[in-house]
C-alpha cells in the first residue's frame, strides 16, 4: 500500500477497537488521525480489518465507501475511495453494515464452537485453515478420514451448548500486545482476537457440510440454518 508508512509518524498510539469494546455497535462518530491518498486512520474505530480468518466489515467513513481494511501491527488502514476529501483533524461518522458483521459474529463463533469441539473430542487434529464470512464459516484439518463420520457428535454437543445458552466472555490476556481470548464457563478458554456475539444462543441453528481438499486434508464447512 503505497505511502502507508508516513501514516505512522503521525501516531502516538494505535487506533482504538471500540468492536472489541461493544461489537454491537454500528454507528460511531470520531477523528481522522491521518490521511495518505487515500488511506486513512481513525482514532477510534468499529470497522473490523480481515484478520484471523475473519472477514473485513463492509462499511464507510465520513460517508466515503471502505474499499480495503488493513491491519499491521496494531493499526488499521482504512483504503477510501477517490475524492473522499478527509483532513486529519476532521470528525468523522463511521458506519458499518451490520447485517453482515451479525452474521459474521455468529458464524465466527459457531466455527470456535465447532473447533474446539473437534480438539476435545478428537485428539486435537492440525487446523491447517479457517475464513469466515457473512455467508459461511470453514476450518480445513489433516484429517486421513471422511470427517462429516464426526457430525453427529458435533451437531449434538453444538446444539447442547448452544440451547444452554451461555455467556461468552471476551477479554484481554495482554492488553498491551492486545491479545484477546474468548471463555465460556465449563467449555474451554481459546485465544481469538475477533468479534463475538454475547451468548451461545444468539448462533442458532447450525448445518454442517463436508468438502474434502485432497488427500488427508478434510474441511467443515459451517452454515447458519
Amino acid at each position: 500500500m503505497p505511502g502507508v508508512h508516513h501514516l505512522t509518524n503521525l501516531r502516538t498510539m494505535p487506533v482504538h477497537k471500540l468492536f472489541w469494546d461493544d461489537p454491537y455497535l454500528a454507528e460511531i462518530e470520531t477523528v481522522v488521525t491521518g490521511v495518505d491518498g487515500n488511506v486513512v486512520t481513525l482514532q477510534d474505530t468499529i470497522a473490523y480489518a480481515f484478520s484471523g480468518g475473519q472477514q473485513s466489515d463492509d462499511g464507510t467513513i465520513g460517508g466515503c465507501r471502505i474499499v480495503q481494511a488493513e491491519k499491521r501491527g496494531l493499526e488499521i488502514y482504512y483504503t477510501l475511495d477517490e475524492g473522499h476529501g478527509l483532513r486529519t483533524g476532521d470528525r468523522v461518522p463511521v458506519a458499518i453494515d451490520w447485517e453482515k458483521r451479525y452474521r459474521i459474529m455468529k458464524l465466527h463463533f459457531a466455527a470456535e464452537v465447532i473447533l474446539e469441539l473437534v480438539n476435545q473430542y478428537f485428539n486435537q487434529p492440525e487446523k491447517i485453515g479457517a475464513n469466515i464470512t457473512s455467508e459461511k464459516a470453514r476450518i480445513d484439518f489433516v484429517w486421513a478420514t471422511n470427517i462429516s463420520e464426526i457430525f453427529p457428535v458435533l451437531e449434538a454437543k453444538a446444539g447442547a451448548l448452544i440451547a444452554a445458552n451461555k455467556p461468552i466472555q471476551s477479554a484481554f490476556s495482554d492488553v498491551a500486545k492486545e491479545i484477546r481470548y474468548w471463555r465460556i464457563e465449563g467449555f474451554g478458554q481459546v485465544p481469538c482476537g475477533g468479534t463475538h456475539i454475547r451468548t451461545t444462543g444468539e448462533i442458532g441453528a447450525l448445518r454442517l457440510k463436508r468438502d474434502r481438499q485432497g488427500k488427508n486434508k478434510e474441511r467443515i464447512e459451517i452454515y447458519l440454518a
